[in-house]
């Protein structure tokens, strides 16, 4: 049973163009960590998405998805944000689409530390500053914001699937927040 909302703007592929296009070829895709910053740009609290697995499972994730056909990366962080965070977030997006951190995952564990049955997609991974209400939506159920150390510890990062938890520490330790 999938408990995920149906995207109501799938892109460019049916799901069954985008099955075989997943056999077949890495996807590019982006994906962000919310955070809210003080008057100097240093990192207070961290924003991880609360969703349930399709197994019933509790997990954290960052905001994440593809990039579209067309679609600058830019435009898709900005897509991404919105559909998971909702239209008040207001993200503060780079002037210039450099990441964090990329990730590169696998559908076969043991090649690279990030896995995802699904897919081989490279993940260009954002820290990005908000200063709205986070509302969010799609399948997530809540956003926590955690102090950078709270995010940081192990009890959070064990809660995040595919090596996400190994994603936030580099891309928080790229951006300065330890």
């Amino acid at each position: 049973m999938d408990l995920r909302t149906p995207d109501p703007n799938p892109g460019w592929l049916s799901d069954d163009e985008l099955a075989q296009v997943r056999r077949r070829l890495p996807i590019v895709c982006v994906e962000a960590i919310p955070v809210r910053v003080d008057g100097l740009g240093k990192i207070t609290e961290v924003g991880l998405l609360l969703r349930a697995t399709p197994e019933g499972a509790m997990t954290r994730m960052l905001v994440t998805g593809r990039v579209m056909y067309g679609e600058t990366v830019r435009e898709a962080l900005f897509r991404h944000l919105e559909k998971d965070l909702g239209p008040m977030a207001f993200p503060l997006l780079p002037t210039s689409p450099i990441p964090a951190s990329v990730a590169e995952y696998f559908p076969m564990p043991g090649i690279s530390p990030f896995v995802d049955e699904r897919q081989h997609a490279v993940s260009l991974v954002f820290v990005v500053p908000v200063t709205g209400s986070c509302d969010p939506r799609q399948d997530a159920l809540e956003i926590t914001w955690l102090s950078p150390t709270d995010a940081l510890s192990d009890a959070t990062v064990d809660e995040m699937e595919g090596g996400r938890g190994a994603l936030l520490r580099a891309a928080l330790g790229a951006s300065g927040a330890f």
